[in-house]
């Protein structure tokens, strides 16, 4: 159960870090965002800091995606969907 925990927690901030990249937005840009350092930051997307759902839902908001969306899908897809235009405003 753990290893699918861990697992799971890699493929969120794998999509989130994607996402970011993709947005070409900073590390600092986001940080500045959630009203953190940036360190704080990069900690959360290398998994060093547990991410929270606060935390997540607010980072959705930055990136324009859906929170399912960074959860379930993976790399690729979210891009794929992103790209379309298909990814609706997140909430």
């Amino acid at each position: 159960m753990e290893d699918v925990l861990l697992l799971s927690e890699k493929h969120v901030v794998g999509n989130i870090r994607k996402i970011r990249e993709y947005r070409a937005y900073t590390q600092k840009y986001l940080a500045t965002k959630l009203k953190i350092s940036q360190n704080a930051y990069s900690k959360i997307e290398i998994g060093d800091s547990k991410l929270t759902i606060d935390r997540l839902f607010h980072i959705a908001m930055i990136l324009n995606v859906e929170v399912a969306n960074l959860l379930t899908l993976n790399q690729n897809d979210l891009i794929r969907i992103i790209a379309d235009g298909n990814e609706k405003t997140a909430r």
